[in-house]
């Protein structure tokens, strides 16, 4: 069975990151991820960044992943 901890490393390995969170109950998982590589996407595209990342996993090992995406600057003007 997948864990949070083994998503989270999955995207660390292929998106530079400056913050990854990740909850889940196994199949069902929740992200909170910062990355500089998302600056100037659509959130669309930053989600298929990491969809890319994750690519066989999201059919095999995670059935579903809820994420938030963020810039560095979205992520500290968020408050």
């Amino acid at each position: 069975m997948t864990t949070p901890e083994a998503i989270k490393g999955y995207i660390e390995q292929g998106l530079n990151c400056d913050y990854v969170h990740v909850e889940g109950d196994g199949r069902h998982f929740e992200a909170v991820i910062v990355s500089p590589a998302f600056q100037g996407k659509s959130m669309v595209q930053q989600h298929q960044m990491v969809y890319g990342v994750l690519g066989d996993r999201m059919r095999e090992e995670i059935h579903a992943l809820s994420m938030k995406t963020f810039t560095p600057e979205q992520w500290s003007n968020r408050i």
